[in-house]
């Protein structure tokens, strides 16, 4: 089903109340937990890395502060998708404009692209560190092996492997507690927010909120509701879609919390700075082993495997969206050929980007920037279209989640400009 074909229900209309079967369930919370948790990728991972490396468990608070504001966010994603039947580069085109839509667009796309060459390296850098191989080596077989799951595979089983890979997100808890934390450190910065406003807290703070709700991770979870998995009963399903995003953001923030915890426990104490997951994981060997050191690598890996997907997959499906093509990963690449297009080509560009020896500290300043600029666009798109009668008929966002959605934006609009003015000024 793609979203090229005629809706079936109009927005609002009423619809059968059955309750749905136990594998409905499950299917109801999967495509939130895996667009959540895409959001924890190797650059994130870093990101959290460096921060818990120069604060210590000062900033563990705002691992925990992720979870509501991407809750919110990925719930009005979520129920914009299933009841309008669509996902958000096309709503955006209908209800605005080809000119919004545009706008839009790029800062998907530009963000997804360089991402994805920046995660390539790193993911490539995992591999090396558990096989003792060059990382270089590992970087064109990654992409290309990804690449032909996406064009091969359809998108059942796309996301029938991640699922199963996002239980390798545990190896980020077992390096946590390898690391041995100083746990009443520990839960005094987990649950009483502090800043001394000294350079590194404020550059912290502004660094893990700015890298965290990024666009690709919202326009996904539109894409999978609003285009591969329609509900049948979206009225009857709703809530668990909307309970699905609450705890894939929470499941998001506690890997990000790990992630905080592992380096804060060990480089922090010993203050060591890092540039890099990568990073983290050589220096853990001597300092809490190479058990841990391996686990944090592992996790590396799974994080790269996770989001790789979703950000070469997003940037096809905002493109698809925008020419009017026929698009969906259900679809085979002969009746759906410019979707598979923009696939491979982001995907070349990406590789490209890669072997092309950019810094990724050079890579991630310029997502960051493009980050920082295309974040709050589409999140004043995602809460307008989710609070319009037109787009929703009678089911649109109720003014609570409304009200909490312009409040995210608000918050997350000055996050990204003072995460984009640091990343102009190289302090990022």
């Amino acid at each position: 089903m793609t979203a090229d074909h005629h809706r079936t229900e109009k927005p609002g209309a009423p619809v059968p109340t059955r309750p749905g079967s136990a594998r409905d369930l499950v299917r109801s919370v999967g495509p939130e937990i895996v667009s959540s948790l895409s959001d924890n990728d190797p650059t994130n991972v870093g990101t959290a890395a460096a921060v818990g490396a120069h604060t210590g468990y000062a900033l563990s608070w705002v691992a925990v502060l992720v979870a509501p504001l991407l809750a919110v966010v990925q719930s009005i994603a979520a129920q914009l998708a299933t009841v309008a039947r669509n996902d958000l580069q096309t709503l955006t085109k209908e209800r605005y404009g080809r000119g919004v839509a545009w706008l839009l667009l790029c800062s998907v796309v530009v963000v997804s692209v360089v991402t994805t060459a920046a995660d390539l390296q790193a993911g490539a850098a995992g591999l090396g560190l558990l096989t003792g191989v060059d990382a270089r080596w590992f970087v064109v077989p990654l992409g290309v092996a990804l690449g032909a799951l996406l064009v091969v595979g359809r998108y059942r089983h796309v996301v029938g492997v991640v699922r199963y890979l996002l239980v390798g997100f545990l190896a980020f808890g077992a390096a946590a507690l390898l690391a041995h934390p100083d746990w009443p450190r520990l839960l005094r910065g987990s649950l009483v927010p502090s800043l001394s406003f000294h350079r590194d807290e404020l550059v912290g703070v502004v660094a893990l909120l700015g890298t965290t709700l990024t666009s690709y991770v919202y326009v996904w979870e539109t894409v999978g509701r609003g285009v591969e998995e329609r509900p049948d009963h979206p009225a009857v399903q709703l809530r668990r879609i909307r309970a699905g995003a609450v705890v894939g953001s929470v499941f998001t923030a506690l890997v990000l919390w790990l992630m905080v915890v592992a380096s804060a426990a060990t480089l922090g104490a010993h203050h060591e700075s890092v540039s890099s997951a990568a990073d983290v994981a050589r220096a853990l060997r001597p300092l809490a082993g190479s058990a841990s050191s391996d686990l944090f690598a592992v996790g590396l890996v799974i994080s790269a495997l996770v989001a790789l997907p979703v950000l070469m997959a997003s940037t096809a499906y905002v493109v698809g969206a925008q020419f009017g093509w026929r698009r969906g990963l259900s679809e085979g690449i002969g009746s759906a050929p410019g979707f598979y297009g923009a696939l491979v080509v982001s995907i070349g560009i990406a590789l490209a980007v890669s072997l092309a020896h950019v810094s990724v500290v050079g890579m991630l300043v310029v997502a960051s920037v493009a980050g920082g600029l295309g974040t709050p666009v589409g999140l004043v798109l995602l809460v307008s279209l989710a609070g319009d009668h037109a787009v929703m008929g009678d089911r649109p966002i109720s003014r609570r989640l409304r009200l909490a959605g312009w409040v995210v934006t608000a918050f997350m609009s000055a996050v990204g400009l003072l995460f984009l003015v640091g990343a102009l000024a190289g302090r990022l």
